[in-house]
This record gives C-alpha cells, sequence and structure tokens, in this order.
C-alpha cells in the first residue's frame, strides 16, 4: 500500500511544516520565484499531497522516510509553482 507523503502516519505536524518549509524553498529558487516563509510552507505540504498522489499512481511506494517525502515534496512544488507561473502567465497577458 502506497501513501501519499504527508498522510503517512510516521511524518508528525512538526515534520511537516519542516518538510513543506524547505519543498517550498527549494521549489521557490529552482523556479525563481519570491515569496516568503508562509507561502513556501503552505506550497510545499500541498506539493508533498500532489506528489504523493502522483507516486501513488505511479505505484512508487513511500514509506514516510524524510528525504523521499522531501523529494516528492520538492518535485510536486516545483510542478506546483510552474504551473502557477503559467496560469498566471496567461492571465496577465
Amino acid at each position: 500500500m502506497t501513501y501519499a507523503a504527508m498522510g503517512h502516519p510516521e511524518v508528525g505536524f512538526l515534520m511537516m511544516l519542516l518538510i513543506g518549509a524547505l519543498a517550498g524553498y527549494i521549489a521557490e529558487k529552482a523556479t525563481n520565484s519570491n515569496h516568503g516563509l508562509l507561502t513556501n510552507i503552505l506550497v510545499g505540504m500541498a506539493a508533498a499531497f500532489i506528489g504523493g498522489k502522483i507516486a501513488e499512481v505511479l505505484e512508487i511506494p513511500l514509506t514516510g522516510e524524510f528525504f523521499k517525502t522531501l523529494i516528492i515534496a520538492t518535485l510536486g512544488a516545483i510542478l506546483l509553482l510552474s504551473l502557477w507561473r503559467m496560469v498566471r502567465g496567461r492571465r496577465d497577458a
């Protein structure tokens, strides 16, 4: 059985905040975005859920390990921010 990265029983609330902040920060730098700590945490947490669902569909097992969860959350955050920038760019044009 696979779990969404943040939905795993071993990932507690404080670890969820830490992973969200790190994933959001890494994605912020990778996408050349500029936002604050709270946004990094929210983006990272949402992206961990998205990344976890993608891993579930691809049948990639997640065990709740810190680095696996961080990698999934970071990839999801980069995808989320990239999509956000594409949608926002089209709306502003």
